[in-house]
Protein backbone atom coordinates (compact mmCIF):
# COMPACT_ATOMS: atom_id res chain seq x y z
CA UNK A 1 0.00 0.00 0.00
CA UNK A 2 1.48 3.18 -0.93
CA UNK A 3 0.84 6.30 1.12
CA UNK A 4 -0.37 9.60 -0.97
CA UNK A 5 0.71 12.24 1.21
CA UNK A 6 -1.23 15.51 0.22
CA UNK A 7 0.20 19.03 1.07
CA UNK A 8 -1.06 20.58 4.60
CA UNK A 9 -1.67 23.99 2.54
CA UNK A 10 -3.92 22.30 0.08
CA UNK A 11 -7.74 23.63 0.02
CA UNK A 12 -10.57 20.79 0.21
CA UNK A 13 -14.07 21.31 -0.33
CA UNK A 14 -17.18 20.14 -2.42
CA UNK A 15 -18.70 22.10 -5.74
CA UNK A 16 -22.77 22.47 -6.97
CA UNK A 17 -24.68 24.51 -8.80
CA UNK A 18 -27.49 26.22 -8.33
CA UNK A 19 -30.54 24.97 -11.35
CA UNK A 20 -29.11 21.40 -10.08
CA UNK A 21 -29.83 21.67 -6.29
CA UNK A 22 -31.78 24.57 -5.38
CA UNK A 23 -35.30 24.11 -6.51
CA UNK A 24 -37.84 27.17 -5.84
CA UNK A 25 -37.56 27.93 -9.45
CA UNK A 26 -41.48 30.09 -8.95
CA UNK A 27 -40.36 31.64 -5.57
CA UNK A 28 -39.38 34.85 -4.38
CA UNK A 29 -39.39 36.45 -7.92
CA UNK A 30 -36.93 33.98 -9.41
CA UNK A 31 -37.45 34.65 -13.20
CA UNK A 32 -37.51 31.85 -15.59
CA UNK A 33 -34.09 30.29 -17.12
CA UNK A 34 -33.37 28.58 -20.27
CA UNK A 35 -33.17 25.30 -18.60
CA UNK A 36 -36.71 25.96 -16.82
CA UNK A 37 -37.71 25.63 -20.61
CA UNK A 38 -35.77 23.17 -21.66
CA UNK A 39 -36.46 20.45 -19.18
CA UNK A 40 -40.13 21.08 -19.89
CA UNK A 41 -39.93 20.43 -23.49
CA UNK A 42 -40.81 16.44 -24.00
CA UNK A 43 -37.89 14.45 -25.07
CA UNK A 44 -35.39 17.10 -23.74
CA UNK A 45 -34.72 15.78 -20.45
CA UNK A 46 -34.84 11.90 -18.74
CA UNK A 47 -38.07 11.29 -17.91
CA UNK A 48 -39.20 14.55 -17.85
CA UNK A 49 -37.13 15.20 -14.68
CA UNK A 50 -36.78 19.10 -13.92
CA UNK A 51 -35.49 21.10 -11.63
CA UNK A 52 -38.51 22.60 -9.82
CA UNK A 53 -37.80 21.06 -6.53
CA UNK A 54 -34.32 19.26 -6.88
CA UNK A 55 -32.61 19.03 -3.60
CA UNK A 56 -34.58 21.90 -2.40
CA UNK A 57 -31.40 23.67 -1.07
CA UNK A 58 -33.19 27.10 -1.30
CA UNK A 59 -35.06 26.48 2.05
CA UNK A 60 -32.27 23.80 3.34
CA UNK A 61 -29.11 25.55 3.17
CA UNK A 62 -28.05 25.70 6.50
CA UNK A 63 -28.83 21.78 6.35
CA UNK A 64 -26.31 21.89 3.49
CA UNK A 65 -23.59 23.97 5.02
CA UNK A 66 -23.70 21.59 8.18
CA UNK A 67 -22.91 18.94 5.93
CA UNK A 68 -19.90 20.58 4.41
CA UNK A 69 -18.90 21.92 7.67
CA UNK A 70 -19.42 18.32 8.91
CA UNK A 71 -17.11 17.32 6.42
CA UNK A 72 -14.09 19.33 7.48
CA UNK A 73 -13.99 21.68 4.66
CA UNK A 74 -12.14 24.82 3.66
CA UNK A 75 -14.61 25.87 0.55
CA UNK A 76 -17.74 25.76 -0.79
CA UNK A 77 -17.87 26.46 -4.58
CA UNK A 78 -21.83 27.26 -5.41
CA UNK A 79 -23.54 29.05 -8.44
CA UNK A 80 -25.19 31.96 -8.55
CA UNK A 81 -29.00 31.57 -10.34
CA UNK A 82 -28.79 35.04 -12.57
CA UNK A 83 -32.87 34.91 -13.08
CA UNK A 84 -32.81 35.26 -9.00
CA UNK A 85 -30.67 38.16 -9.40
CA UNK A 86 -32.00 39.47 -12.63
CA UNK A 87 -35.11 37.74 -13.44
CA UNK A 88 -35.07 39.11 -16.92
CA UNK A 89 -31.48 39.07 -17.52
CA UNK A 90 -31.32 42.89 -17.39
CA UNK A 91 -33.13 45.52 -15.50
CA UNK A 92 -34.25 45.86 -11.59
CA UNK A 93 -32.67 44.04 -9.06
CA UNK A 94 -34.59 41.49 -7.10
CA UNK A 95 -33.50 41.96 -3.70
CA UNK A 96 -35.25 38.70 -2.54
CA UNK A 97 -32.86 36.83 -4.74
CA UNK A 98 -29.72 38.87 -3.55
CA UNK A 99 -31.15 38.27 0.46
CA UNK A 100 -30.85 34.45 -0.46
CA UNK A 101 -27.40 34.47 -1.40
CA UNK A 102 -26.59 36.30 1.68
CA UNK A 103 -28.41 34.34 3.94
CA UNK A 104 -26.55 31.26 2.69
CA UNK A 105 -22.88 33.20 2.26
CA UNK A 106 -23.37 34.91 5.65
CA UNK A 107 -23.60 30.91 6.92
CA UNK A 108 -20.76 29.63 5.44
CA UNK A 109 -18.77 32.36 6.46
CA UNK A 110 -20.14 31.90 10.35
CA UNK A 111 -19.32 28.22 10.24
CA UNK A 112 -15.72 28.60 8.97
CA UNK A 113 -16.51 27.97 5.31
CA UNK A 114 -14.87 30.05 2.30
CA UNK A 115 -17.44 30.81 -0.62
CA UNK A 116 -16.36 30.44 -3.59
CA UNK A 117 -19.05 31.96 -5.98
CA UNK A 118 -19.52 30.77 -10.15
CA UNK A 119 -21.36 33.54 -11.68
CA UNK A 120 -22.59 31.67 -14.42
CA UNK A 121 -23.35 27.25 -14.38
CA UNK A 122 -25.76 27.85 -17.36
CA UNK A 123 -28.78 28.86 -16.13
CA UNK A 124 -29.20 31.96 -18.91
CA UNK A 125 -32.49 33.88 -18.04
CA UNK A 126 -35.32 32.96 -20.76
CA UNK A 127 -35.79 36.69 -21.88
CA UNK A 128 -32.31 36.80 -23.09
CA UNK A 129 -32.38 33.57 -24.75
CA UNK A 130 -35.08 35.24 -26.22
CA UNK A 131 -33.08 37.89 -27.46
CA UNK A 132 -30.42 35.50 -29.27
CA UNK A 133 -29.08 34.30 -25.84
CA UNK A 134 -25.05 34.02 -25.92
CA UNK A 135 -25.14 34.39 -29.99
CA UNK A 136 -26.61 38.11 -29.25
CA UNK A 137 -23.46 40.32 -28.27
CA UNK A 138 -26.04 42.29 -26.14
CA UNK A 139 -25.88 39.12 -23.30
CA UNK A 140 -21.97 40.12 -22.74
CA UNK A 141 -23.30 43.54 -21.64
CA UNK A 142 -25.67 41.95 -19.57
CA UNK A 143 -23.62 39.47 -17.87
CA UNK A 144 -21.22 42.14 -16.93
CA UNK A 145 -23.77 44.38 -15.55
CA UNK A 146 -25.22 40.97 -13.42
CA UNK A 147 -21.15 40.52 -12.45
CA UNK A 148 -21.01 44.09 -11.26
CA UNK A 149 -24.25 44.05 -9.12
CA UNK A 150 -23.07 40.82 -7.22
CA UNK A 151 -19.45 42.08 -6.60
CA UNK A 152 -21.00 45.16 -5.07
CA UNK A 153 -23.33 43.49 -3.29
CA UNK A 154 -20.61 40.57 -1.73
CA UNK A 155 -17.72 43.06 -1.54
CA UNK A 156 -15.88 41.59 1.96
CA UNK A 157 -17.46 38.21 1.78
CA UNK A 158 -16.58 37.13 -1.41
CA UNK A 159 -13.28 36.77 -2.03
CA UNK A 160 -13.44 34.15 -5.03
CA UNK A 161 -14.94 34.75 -8.23
CA UNK A 162 -15.41 32.14 -11.26
CA UNK A 163 -16.75 33.96 -14.62
CA UNK A 164 -18.41 31.03 -16.16
CA UNK A 165 -18.33 27.69 -15.65
CA UNK A 166 -17.11 25.27 -18.64
CA UNK A 167 -17.29 27.56 -21.48
CA UNK A 168 -17.23 24.23 -24.01
CA UNK A 169 -20.47 23.00 -22.33
CA UNK A 170 -22.10 26.00 -22.77
CA UNK A 171 -21.52 26.61 -26.71
CA UNK A 172 -20.91 23.46 -28.09
CA UNK A 173 -22.29 20.96 -26.02
CA UNK A 174 -25.49 22.93 -26.07
CA UNK A 175 -25.53 24.72 -29.51
CA UNK A 176 -23.61 22.25 -31.99
CA UNK A 177 -24.41 18.85 -30.12
CA UNK A 178 -27.19 20.07 -28.67
CA UNK A 179 -27.61 18.03 -25.45
CA UNK A 180 -28.24 20.90 -23.39
CA UNK A 181 -30.00 23.81 -22.95
CA UNK A 182 -30.77 25.60 -25.72
CA UNK A 183 -30.75 22.91 -27.63
CA UNK A 184 -29.23 23.96 -31.09
CA UNK A 185 -27.49 22.32 -33.30
CA UNK A 186 -25.34 24.85 -35.42
CA UNK A 187 -21.81 24.61 -35.55
CA UNK A 188 -21.17 28.19 -36.38
CA UNK A 189 -23.66 29.70 -33.71
CA UNK A 190 -21.51 27.21 -31.39
CA UNK A 191 -18.13 28.95 -32.26
CA UNK A 192 -19.41 32.30 -32.26
CA UNK A 193 -20.99 31.90 -28.68
CA UNK A 194 -17.35 30.55 -27.65
CA UNK A 195 -16.26 33.80 -28.34
CA UNK A 196 -18.45 35.49 -26.91
CA UNK A 197 -18.56 34.25 -23.56
CA UNK A 198 -15.05 34.96 -23.62
CA UNK A 199 -15.13 38.58 -24.31
CA UNK A 200 -17.86 38.33 -21.69
CA UNK A 201 -15.35 36.73 -19.16
CA UNK A 202 -12.81 39.19 -20.56
CA UNK A 203 -14.95 42.58 -19.76
CA UNK A 204 -16.35 40.99 -16.59
CA UNK A 205 -12.24 40.60 -15.16
CA UNK A 206 -11.71 43.95 -16.35
CA UNK A 207 -14.67 45.50 -14.55
CA UNK A 208 -13.54 43.76 -11.23
CA UNK A 209 -10.35 45.80 -11.63
CA UNK A 210 -11.92 48.45 -12.46
CA UNK A 211 -13.98 48.10 -9.60
CA UNK A 212 -11.30 47.85 -7.25
CA UNK A 213 -12.12 44.66 -6.02
CA UNK A 214 -10.54 42.77 -2.82
CA UNK A 215 -10.18 38.86 -3.72
CA UNK A 216 -9.91 37.05 -6.82
CA UNK A 217 -11.25 35.79 -10.32
CA UNK A 218 -10.96 33.32 -12.93
CA UNK A 219 -12.88 30.95 -14.63
CA UNK A 220 -13.34 27.06 -14.65
CA UNK A 221 -12.96 25.40 -18.17
CA UNK A 222 -13.76 21.93 -18.52
CA UNK A 223 -10.96 19.36 -19.68
CA UNK A 224 -10.16 16.09 -20.98
CA UNK A 225 -7.30 14.01 -22.18
CA UNK A 226 -7.03 12.01 -25.53
CA UNK A 227 -3.95 9.71 -25.96
CA UNK A 228 -2.76 9.00 -29.20
CA UNK A 229 -3.14 5.24 -29.78
CA UNK A 230 0.12 5.29 -31.76
CA UNK A 231 2.47 7.81 -32.81
CA UNK A 232 1.29 7.91 -35.94
CA UNK A 233 1.40 11.09 -37.13
CA UNK A 234 -2.12 11.26 -37.61
CA UNK A 235 -3.11 10.05 -34.63
CA UNK A 236 -1.22 12.07 -32.77
CA UNK A 237 -3.24 15.17 -34.45
CA UNK A 238 -6.52 13.69 -34.20
CA UNK A 239 -5.98 13.99 -30.34
CA UNK A 240 -4.37 17.16 -30.33
CA UNK A 241 -7.74 18.64 -32.31
CA UNK A 242 -9.90 16.55 -29.41
CA UNK A 243 -8.41 17.76 -26.78
CA UNK A 244 -7.92 21.47 -28.16
CA UNK A 245 -11.53 21.46 -28.60
CA UNK A 246 -12.09 21.96 -24.77
CA UNK A 247 -8.62 23.47 -23.99
CA UNK A 248 -6.45 24.93 -25.94
CA UNK A 249 -9.75 27.00 -28.16
CA UNK A 250 -10.69 27.93 -24.55
CA UNK A 251 -7.39 28.85 -22.99
CA UNK A 252 -5.14 30.19 -25.69
CA UNK A 253 -7.06 33.04 -26.13
CA UNK A 254 -6.49 34.19 -22.48
CA UNK A 255 -3.41 33.10 -22.17
CA UNK A 256 -1.77 33.61 -25.38
CA UNK A 257 -3.92 35.96 -26.89
CA UNK A 258 -4.85 33.91 -29.80
CA UNK A 259 -7.00 31.16 -30.98
CA UNK A 260 -5.06 27.77 -32.11
CA UNK A 261 -4.28 27.96 -35.51
CA UNK A 262 -4.96 24.43 -36.16
CA UNK A 263 -8.50 24.92 -35.20
CA UNK A 264 -9.15 28.23 -36.47
CA UNK A 265 -7.86 26.54 -40.16
CA UNK A 266 -10.12 23.33 -39.16
CA UNK A 267 -13.34 25.00 -38.34
CA UNK A 268 -12.87 27.02 -41.98
CA UNK A 269 -12.54 23.88 -43.83
CA UNK A 270 -16.02 23.12 -42.16
CA UNK A 271 -17.34 26.78 -43.21
CA UNK A 272 -16.94 28.23 -39.84
CA UNK A 273 -15.28 31.72 -39.23
CA UNK A 274 -15.10 34.22 -36.15
CA UNK A 275 -16.61 37.49 -36.08
CA UNK A 276 -13.94 39.08 -34.09
CA UNK A 277 -14.30 42.62 -32.88
CA UNK A 278 -11.76 45.11 -32.78
CA UNK A 279 -10.34 44.99 -28.95
CA UNK A 280 -11.94 41.46 -28.46
CA UNK A 281 -8.42 39.61 -28.08
CA UNK A 282 -7.25 42.26 -25.57
CA UNK A 283 -10.38 42.10 -23.48
CA UNK A 284 -10.40 38.62 -23.30
CA UNK A 285 -6.37 38.20 -22.15
CA UNK A 286 -7.27 40.15 -18.85
CA UNK A 287 -4.72 38.60 -16.29
CA UNK A 288 -6.65 36.18 -14.49
CA UNK A 289 -5.71 34.98 -10.62
CA UNK A 290 -6.07 31.53 -10.74
CA UNK A 291 -7.62 28.84 -13.49
CA UNK A 292 -10.51 26.02 -12.70
CA UNK A 293 -9.80 23.10 -13.85
CA UNK A 294 -12.72 20.52 -14.17
CA UNK A 295 -11.99 16.84 -15.42
CA UNK A 296 -14.11 13.29 -15.48
CA UNK A 297 -12.76 11.72 -17.84
CA UNK A 298 -10.50 10.75 -21.07
CA UNK A 299 -9.37 8.17 -23.44
CA UNK A 300 -6.82 6.48 -25.86
CA UNK A 301 -7.88 7.64 -29.13
CA UNK A 302 -7.16 7.59 -32.65
CA UNK A 303 -7.19 9.00 -36.54
CA UNK A 304 -10.42 7.53 -38.22
CA UNK A 305 -12.30 9.93 -40.92
CA UNK A 306 -15.47 10.97 -40.61
CA UNK A 307 -15.14 9.87 -36.54
CA UNK A 308 -17.16 13.24 -34.84
CA UNK A 309 -16.02 16.71 -35.61
CA UNK A 310 -12.31 15.93 -35.72
CA UNK A 311 -12.21 12.74 -37.31
CA UNK A 312 -10.96 11.53 -34.30
CA UNK A 313 -12.02 7.70 -32.80
CA UNK A 314 -11.94 6.96 -28.82
CA UNK A 315 -10.95 3.31 -28.69
CA UNK A 316 -12.14 1.17 -26.11
CA UNK A 317 -8.92 0.04 -24.13
CA UNK A 318 -11.04 -1.95 -21.29
CA UNK A 319 -10.93 0.98 -18.51
CA UNK A 320 -13.43 0.96 -15.96
CA UNK A 321 -16.45 2.99 -16.31
CA UNK A 322 -18.38 4.90 -13.99
CA UNK A 323 -22.34 4.72 -14.28
CA UNK A 324 -23.02 7.24 -16.77
CA UNK A 325 -20.45 5.51 -19.10
CA UNK A 326 -17.44 7.17 -18.89
CA UNK A 327 -14.03 5.87 -18.27
CA UNK A 328 -12.20 6.13 -15.22
CA UNK A 329 -8.78 7.64 -16.58
CA UNK A 330 -6.91 9.25 -13.48
CA UNK A 331 -3.73 9.36 -15.53
CA UNK A 332 -5.85 11.80 -17.89
CA UNK A 333 -5.96 14.26 -14.85
CA UNK A 334 -2.09 13.97 -14.63
CA UNK A 335 -1.86 14.64 -18.52
CA UNK A 336 -4.21 17.63 -18.59
CA UNK A 337 -2.30 19.11 -15.52
CA UNK A 338 0.94 19.27 -16.83
CA UNK A 339 -0.10 20.32 -19.97
CA UNK A 340 -1.84 23.50 -19.13
CA UNK A 341 1.06 23.90 -16.49
CA UNK A 342 3.41 23.50 -19.69
CA UNK A 343 2.03 25.34 -22.11
CA UNK A 344 -0.27 28.52 -19.85
CA UNK A 345 3.10 29.26 -17.17
CA UNK A 346 2.00 29.17 -13.20
CA UNK A 347 -1.04 30.44 -12.89
CA UNK A 348 -2.35 29.04 -9.39
CA UNK A 349 -4.90 25.76 -10.50
CA UNK A 350 -8.19 25.06 -8.61
CA UNK A 351 -9.84 21.70 -9.83
CA UNK A 352 -13.26 22.62 -9.29
CA UNK A 353 -15.35 19.88 -10.24
CA UNK A 354 -13.67 15.98 -10.07
CA UNK A 355 -15.69 12.90 -9.08
CA UNK A 356 -18.03 10.10 -10.24
CA UNK A 357 -21.31 8.93 -11.05
CA UNK A 358 -21.87 5.69 -9.67
CA UNK A 359 -25.95 5.44 -8.39
CA UNK A 360 -25.81 3.23 -5.19
CA UNK A 361 -28.78 3.48 -3.25
CA UNK A 362 -29.33 3.02 0.69
CA UNK A 363 -29.18 -0.14 2.65
CA UNK A 364 -29.98 -0.19 5.87
CA UNK A 365 -29.17 3.57 6.51
CA UNK A 366 -25.98 3.04 4.67
CA UNK A 367 -24.63 3.96 0.98
CA UNK A 368 -21.60 1.72 0.16
CA UNK A 369 -20.24 3.26 -3.32
CA UNK A 370 -16.73 1.65 -3.23
CA UNK A 371 -16.81 2.53 -6.88
CA UNK A 372 -16.69 6.08 -6.17
CA UNK A 373 -14.18 6.15 -3.04
CA UNK A 374 -11.72 4.04 -6.01
CA UNK A 375 -12.43 6.54 -8.49
CA UNK A 376 -11.31 9.92 -5.83
CA UNK A 377 -7.85 7.55 -4.97
CA UNK A 378 -6.72 7.14 -8.28
CA UNK A 379 -7.54 11.04 -8.94
CA UNK A 380 -6.07 12.21 -5.83
CA UNK A 381 -3.16 10.37 -6.69
CA UNK A 382 -2.62 11.68 -10.20
CA UNK A 383 -3.35 15.59 -8.50
CA UNK A 384 -0.61 14.91 -6.17
CA UNK A 385 1.70 13.47 -9.38
CA UNK A 386 1.27 16.96 -10.89
CA UNK A 387 1.58 18.97 -7.80
CA UNK A 388 5.64 16.69 -7.36
CA UNK A 389 5.72 17.49 -10.60
CA UNK A 390 5.35 21.42 -10.48
CA UNK A 391 1.86 22.38 -10.95
CA UNK A 392 0.56 24.62 -8.57
CA UNK A 393 -2.78 23.50 -7.56
CA UNK A 394 -3.98 25.82 -4.43
CA UNK A 395 -7.36 23.51 -3.91
CA UNK A 396 -9.28 20.10 -4.82
CA UNK A 397 -13.19 20.60 -4.91
CA UNK A 398 -15.12 17.36 -5.24
CA UNK A 399 -18.58 17.24 -7.16
CA UNK A 400 -20.35 16.87 -5.77
CA UNK A 401 -22.64 17.34 -2.40
CA UNK A 402 -25.42 16.18 -2.86
CA UNK A 403 -26.50 13.74 -5.39
CA UNK A 404 -29.05 16.22 -7.89
CA UNK A 405 -30.55 17.45 -11.24
CA UNK A 406 -27.79 15.75 -13.64
CA UNK A 407 -29.12 17.96 -16.61
CA UNK A 408 -29.93 15.60 -19.44
CA UNK A 409 -29.86 12.73 -17.61
CA UNK A 410 -32.72 14.11 -14.81
CA UNK A 411 -32.30 12.53 -11.73
CA UNK A 412 -31.17 9.19 -13.05
CA UNK A 413 -27.38 9.73 -12.47
CA UNK A 414 -26.19 10.46 -9.05
CA UNK A 415 -22.64 12.11 -8.60
CA UNK A 416 -23.03 13.25 -4.96
CA UNK A 417 -20.71 12.39 -1.46
CA UNK A 418 -24.47 12.68 -0.06
CA UNK A 419 -27.08 10.23 -1.05
CA UNK A 420 -30.70 12.29 -1.91
CA UNK A 421 -34.02 10.65 -1.64
CA UNK A 422 -35.89 12.96 -4.37
CA UNK A 423 -39.33 11.93 -2.74
CA UNK A 424 -38.67 12.68 1.17
CA UNK A 425 -35.40 15.18 0.44
CA UNK A 426 -33.51 12.93 3.46
CA UNK A 427 -29.87 13.57 2.51
CA UNK A 428 -27.57 10.71 3.74
CA UNK A 429 -24.07 10.54 4.08
CA UNK A 430 -22.66 7.72 1.68
CA UNK A 431 -19.12 5.72 2.27
CA UNK A 432 -17.65 8.24 0.03
CA UNK A 433 -18.13 11.25 2.71
CA UNK A 434 -16.66 9.46 5.35
CA UNK A 435 -13.43 8.34 3.32
CA UNK A 436 -13.30 11.64 2.03
CA UNK A 437 -13.80 13.61 5.44
CA UNK A 438 -10.64 11.10 6.98
CA UNK A 439 -8.62 12.31 4.07
CA UNK A 440 -9.62 15.96 4.98
CA UNK A 441 -8.67 15.46 8.13
CA UNK A 442 -5.65 13.32 7.96
CA UNK A 443 -4.04 15.05 4.49
CA UNK A 444 -3.23 11.55 3.27
CA UNK A 445 -4.90 8.24 2.40
CA UNK A 446 -3.38 4.68 1.44
CA UNK A 447 -3.61 4.02 -2.16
Amino acid sequence: MAIIQLPKDLKFGVATAAYQIEGATNEDGRGQSIWDTFAKTPGKVVNGDNGDIACDSYHRYKEDVQLIKDLGCDMYRFSVSWPRILPNGTGDVNQAGLDYYHRLVDELIAQGIEPMCTLYHWDLPQALQDNGGWENRETIEAFVNYAEIMFKAFEGKINKWITINEPWCVSYLSNYLGVHAPGNQDLQAATTISHHLLVAHGKTVKRYRELGMEGEIGYAPNTTWKEPYSNQQQDIDACRREVGYLIDWFFDPVFLGSYPEHLVDWYKQKGVTLDIKAGDMELIQQKIDFVGINYYNGNVARYQSGSGLFDCEDIDMGYNRTDINWPIYPEGFYKVLTYIHDRYGDTPIYITENGACFNDDVQQGQVKDDGRIDYLKTHLASLQRSIDSGVPIKGYLCWSLLDNFEWAEGYTMRFGLVHMNYRTLERTKKDSYYWYQKVIDNGWYEL
